[in-house]
């Protein structure tokens, strides 16, 4: 199905006056006929085109069609695609046209919790060519490593041809939220919540870091990438996809904060240990090469001992004060 944008059709002004005085001039020939016919059998004839004309006027008003910035009209004549209506703009068109919108009423998860004013299917049957924002639900999903994940997305997204909007599929709207949880299904189940060793998210046969975590904006591109590849045949293009909420599930979150934290702590103590060697070693070379004093390697060994206890202890160390001889 191949969109077809209507260009002469933005006549509807003109069509109006033009409507408007037929109508004007049907009635009152009408009167006038009626009021001279007094068996005159031309001048009933008359009076009869006359009602005619405006009826028919009357009904060709129904083509008017009035269309706001960003807006589309989709017309079938008899059930045959004739054309889409683009741009802000007063149109006439042939009045047995129908407008076709299949995702009329659909309401979805519209820009996270903001609430429009406007009733179902305000929009009738016109197609809104806005950039607007779908925010589905959050999901549970595992990740490469199984451990079951919470993430949710929000996607930018607008209709970009009307016609495979309208024909290609039962209705936009539910369609992009289908393919929207499952792309984020497909995409998630590659990387792990958290960087792990021996973890190949690329494709490319090799390890790497990327995390969902680590990587937002890695994983929030392919998310894109994923979801267009699969609206693509809906006329539909996905301005921007990023990930509003990402947690451990409720079942090891628990755990999984346990054992950050015991990172955290394996983590830090490393470095504590890496500094307090450093100066050990600072310290007796300092005492070697000023002449201080003269340690065999017993002493040497209890002087590193007791340095770093006091340097890698959590608590302050409590001094001992010797006022007797070394040995």
């Amino acid at each position: 199905m191949t969109e077809k944008i209507l260009n002469k059709n933005k006549n509807g002004m003109v069509m109006l006056l033009v409507l408007l005085a037929v109508i004007v001039c049907g009635f009152t020939g009408m009167g006038l006929a009626i009021e001279a016919s007094a068996g005159s059998g031309p001048l009933v004839v008359v009076a009869i085109l006359c009602i005619f004309a405006a009826i028919a006027a009357l009904v060709m008003l129904s083509g008017l069609k009035v269309l706001k910035p960003q807006e589309a009209l989709v017309l079938t004549l008899f059930g045959k695609y004739i054309g889409t209506l683009k741009g802000e703009g007063f149109y006439w068109v042939n009045p047995f046209c129908s407008a076709v919108n299949p995702a009329s009423g659909t309401q979805l998860n519209q820009s996270g919790d903001v609430k429009s004013d406007l009733p179902t299917g305000a929009m009738g049957k016109k197609i809104s060519l806005k950039i607007m924002t779908l925010n589905n639900n959050k999901q549970k999903i595992n990740d490469c490593l199984g451990n079951p994940v919470e993430i949710g997305i929000a996607v930018m997204w607008r209709v970009v041809d009307t016609a495979k909007a309208a024909f290609n599929v039962d209705n936009y709207m539910a369609f992009l939220s289908l393919q929207c949880d499952s792309a984020l299904r497909n995409i998630v189940r590659l990387y792990p919540y958290d960087s792990a060793p021996n973890v190949d998210t690329t494709g490319d046969g090799l390890a790497d870091d990327g995390s969902l975590r680590g990587s937002s904006e890695v994983v929030a591109g392919r998310i894109k990438k994923e979801i267009q590849s699969r609206v693509e045949e809906a006329g539909l293009e996905i301005v921007d996809a990023r990930i509003t909420y990402l947690a451990y599930a409720p079942e090891i979150a628990a755990v999984m904060l346990q054992r950050q934290q015991a990172s955290a702590i394996v983590d830090a103590r490393k470095l504590i240990v890496d500094g307090a060697v450093g100066m050990v070693e600072m310290a007796l070379e300092r005492l070697n090469e000023n002449g201080v004093v003269e340690l065999d390697e017993e002493r040497k060994a209890a002087m590193v001992s007791n340095l770093l206890v006091v340097l890698c202890g959590n608590k302050d160390a409590q001094p001992v004060v010797n006022s007797g001889s070394l040995y």
